[in-house]
């Protein structure tokens, strides 16, 4: 890989491929996609990994949402690697480099729907008191602390940003 870089308006089509071939193909009817709708990404944290010849391996998209009067929340995803390029690390890498961006940007939480054997080598960690929209498993809702104590005492339900 030549690197990570922001992903940048003419990437959006490549990524949306990339997204289509590594999920469902309903994968725009998960709820996570209601939070998203109308919404624009955090840029800053939209994350393309191409290689020396400039092919997509992966890509990383953040959102805001909400949670009552929580403050800003983060909610990451998609994330994918094209099939030819997974088991290199670079699914870890995009995710790793989210989480610093976030933290150095001053951002406490982030949270995602995933795997939790998978997220916990992230810092990911169970959310039990906070609920995506249905339906959605509750055990598969994660949170991340990139502030000490930032999920202490949240709950509800995520909701879109308008």
């Amino acid at each position: 890989m030549s690197g990570l870089r922001e992903e940048r308006p003419e990437d959006w089509w490549e990524v949306e491929a990339l997204f289509d071939l590594s999920f469902a193909p309903g994968r725009t009817a998960l709820s996570s996609y209601r939070l998203r709708e109308g919404v624009a990404p955090v840029a800053a944290l939209c994350l393309v990994a191409r290689d020396d010849e400039g092919i997509l391996g992966g890509a990383i998209r953040v959102w805001p949402v909400r949670i009552g009067n929580a403050g800003d929340i983060l909610l990451l995803g998609p994330v994918a690697v094209h099939p030819t390029r997974q088991g290199e690390g670079l699914g870890g890498l995009l995710i790793r480099a989210v989480l610093s961006r976030a933290r150095e940007a001053g951002w406490c939480r982030i949270m995602l729907v995933g795997d939790a054997p998978y997220y916990r080598r992230f810092g990911f960690e169970r959310l039990a008191d906070v609920e995506m929209p249905p339906p959605t498993n509750p055990d598969r809702v994660l949170g991340n602390a990139l502030c000490d104590g930032a999920w202490d005492g949240i709950a509800g339900r995520v909701e879109r940003v308008i």
